[in-house]
């Protein structure tokens, strides 16, 4: 563990056996104001007995426990006297390393809303109903405790399946379902009652008291030299760029990518915005080289792969004429965040886990450049450094921004992406989130936006016939980006922006409403 966890106290360690909700557990339990990181199962228990933990978590996964080649754990991690909570896959580890029975289902896995029935009083329960919903999501089931193992609930329909347990110490818990999902209703209620009443935490975990302790670090780490950021006016990295700024002054140099493919006004509100905090920002207009490098381009990863390669390009020559206008550089800062080092399986995930996609700021820019890498974020998630960048001063336009796709709106126009057509995205974009905000719904919609598709529709034009591009609204609410639900958006709503989006924009003929959730959609289109 570095210095940066040290600082923190008390904390809890994830071992990761693959889980796709890994990365909820530990939001949760940061949420829960308790500092936690991610690691694999492979740590020996000498190696987290160093890292000095206060209590261990371990995660669902993908395969049965049965499997010759499944990730297995330490036998001396329990001996450590630490409190552990095995979830799903992490429970019938624990049954089947000491002791228990664990098998197939008799019948189809279990996955999906389901009732559990608490059937022994126990603090992980404390306030909590006899009968509780939770998520279920295995294909294991555990036939027999472990000795000295007393069982807590059972699934309530038939058959009747183990849902908890724990020893006769009250320091080894497992539950087969997720309480770190909002399908879970009191989830976070459980996950409290272990970290409170049966860990003993206190819960003192605030990113936001961090500030000083992160500018003093990044002061220390960047004394007398020169550092380059890439600022794209999200939260991230314009937090990373205040931080750093407040630590080295005028020797961090921001610069800010225009790549033509950003929402309407959005390099002047970059520009504005820095001007306002004191950062003095140098603006690389890219355009003509990124549609460039689109033309003809039609596959939504061709897409992402042409942007990032043309982004690395762009800003590796002007990291190169910053240096020789200025002198050496030799620090790169990034706004790398927790959630990008685990999906990127940066943060040491299981074996058999999947990386969930490649994020351009854990890996794409340092090789090239040749530079120190800087990450003051690395240990944050989004929610967490939105929370620090309030107490930085940063304002509500950046800070409570919606999440915005990398690749901009290049993954929105669905099909070839062309000056026209983004500037044709653009406009629609606008209309329909100023149409929120009228409605007074920009805070409480989790990402909304409006998407280019490449198909023509007939229209009544006057007394004459339009043919022009369809243009479909989204709107959803999510916790963390996993799940999304669409939103029920007033009709009143839908109608203002779909008769401001055809009579402003006489190239649309059409305006549709997305009202796929997901799964099985995604949030973007592409």
């Amino acid at each position: 563990m570095g210095r940066e966890a040290e600082a923190k106290g008390e904390w809890v360690l994830i071992l990761d056996f693959g889980s796709q909700y890994t990365r909820l557990i530990a939001k949760a339990v940061r949420e829960l104001e308790v500092y936690c990181e991610v690691a694999p199962p492979t740590l020996s228990a000498r190696e987290v007995r160093e890292r000095g933990p206060r209590a261990l978590v371990l995660s669902g996964g993908p395969r049965s426990v049965y499997e010759p080649d499944a990730p297995r754990l330490d036998p001396q991690l329990y001996e450590l006297g630490l409190p552990l909570l095995g979830i799903c896959y992490g429970m019938q580890l624990i049954a089947q390393q000491l002791g228990g029975r664990v098998e197939r289902s008799p019948r189809q896995a279990e996955y999906g809303v389901a009732d559990i029935e608490i059937v022994r009083a126990d603090p992980l329960f404390a306030g909590l109903s006899r009968k509780e919903r939770v998520w279920m999501s295995h294909g294991d089931v555990i036939a027999e405790v472990p000795p000295g193992f007393v069982p807590l609930a059972y699934s309530a329909g038939e058959p009747r399946r183990l849902a908890a347990m724990r020893d006769a110490t009250g320091q080894i818990y497992g539950v087969q379902f997720h309480p770190e999902v909002h399908h879970t209703p009191h989830g976070l209620q459980m996950l409290r009652n272990w970290l409170r009443g049966i860990c003993g935490l206190r819960g003192r975990w605030r990113p936001q008291d961090l500030v000083g302790q992160k500018v003093q670090e990044l002061r220390d780490r960047l004394r007398g030299k020169r550092a380059l950021i890439a600022v794209s006016g999200g939260v991230d990295s314009s937090v990373a760029a205040v931080l750093t700024h407040r630590a080295i002054g005028d020797r961090l140099v921001p610069v800010f990518v225009d790549t033509g493919l950003l929402r309407k006004g959005e390099p002047e509100r970059v520009r504005r915005v820095f001007e306002r905090l004191g950062l003095p920002l140098r603006v690389v207009d890219a355009r003509r080289e990124f549609f460039e490098r689109l033309k003809g381009v039609t596959d939504p990863e061709r897409k992402r792969k042409a942007i990032g390669e043309t982004f690395i390009r762009v800003f590796e020559r002007e990291a190169r004429r910053l240096e020789r206008e200025r002198g050496p550089l030799d620090a790169l800062v990034q706004g790398t965040i927790y959630s990008d080092v685990i999906e990127s399986g940066g943060a040491g995930t299981a074996h058999g886990a999947e990386r969930i996609k490649s994020h351009h700021n854990v890996g794409g820019l340092p090789e090239r450049l040749g530079f120190e890498l800087v990450e003051p974020l690395r240990d944050l998630f989004k929610d967490e450094v939105r929370r620090l960048g309030r107490a930085l001063g940063l304002p509500a336009e950046i800070v409570d921004e919606p999440p915005f796709p990398g690749p901009g709106l290049a993954v929105r126009v669905v099909g070839e992406v062309t000056p026209e057509r983004v500037r044709l995205l653009q406009e629609a974009d606008a209309i329909f989130r100023e149409e929120v905000a009228r409605a007074g719904l920009q805070r409480a919609i989790w990402q909304y936006f409006a998407v280019l598709l490449p198909v023509r529709s007939v229209a009544v034009r006057g007394d004459g016939r339009g043919y022009g591009y369809v243009v479909a609204l989204r709107a959803v609410h999510s916790r963390d980006g996993m799940t999304a639900d669409w939103v029920k958006l007033p009709y009143e709503l839908l109608e203002r922006a779909s008769s401001r989006i055809t009579n402003e924009l006489p190239e649309v003929t059409r305006v549709v409403y997305d009202v796929t959730s997901k799964p099985p959609g995604t949030i973007e289109w592409e």
